[in-house]
């Protein structure tokens, strides 16, 4: 049997993740392997060669979507000037995770199945790995540009971390319609507001 190349192994791989994403979006965590490979035109095979188990392959799933959710957050708020407006680099990002918790897909993986699966602790701690970064860099802006007390960016941080996955929650679920666009602007008020 002749061997894979690299190129080959990184394309099934990709089509095993392409395959998992769309099928946990849709039915969650319960989603079988059977239908996985099927979709993904793998062998079972294929599959464990690439992750070790499905907890495996969910994690890395729910990673590469908060992944994407981040870069693509960083690259619209570097596309903004802090120089006049120092919130608006982070304001710029929020936004974006705002309208991505609002898709059907990044809610049910990330934010409703991730803590099931993941479990409580393993998520918040991924999450704040993840998130918590970009959130303290602009409290930490703000506190050098004399906006907020730097005695306060370890709390701001974790609250308004906190405050955007409730508003992920609330725009995915619908809660008395929200929308993106109402969450931000009290969002921006907010952040506004801190001192």
């Amino acid at each position: 049997m002749p061997r894979r190349t690299a190129a080959q192994a990184e394309a099934t791989r990709a089509a095993i993740l392409e395959a998992a994403r769309k099928r946990f979006a849709d039915e969650g965590f319960t989603a079988s392997l059977a239908s996985i490979v099927a979709d993904a035109g793998v062998t079972k095979g294929a599959l464990f060669h690439h992750f070790s188990s499905k907890l495996d392959l969910f994690r890395e799933v729910w990673t590469d979507l908060q992944t994407r959710m981040g870069e693509e957050a960083n690259a619209e708020a570097r596309k903004m000037s802090g120089e006049d407006d120092p919130y608006i680099q982070f304001l710029t990002g929020a936004r974006v995770y705002l309208n991505w918790a609002a898709r059907p897909e990044y809610f049910k993986i990330v934010l409703y199945e991730g803590p099931v699966v993941l479990g409580l602790q393993g998520w918040y701690e991924s999450n704040r790995d993840l998130g918590q970064g970009s959130v303290r860099r602009a409290m930490e802006t703000l506190a050098a540009r004399g906006r907020i007390d730097p005695d306060r960016i370890n709390a701001y941080s974790m609250l308004i971390q906190s405050a955007l996955n409730g508003a992920g929650f609330a725009l995915a679920e619908g809660v008395d319609g929200l929308t993106p666009e109402q969450v931000y602007e009290a969002f921006e008020i907010m952040i506004r507001n801190l001192r």
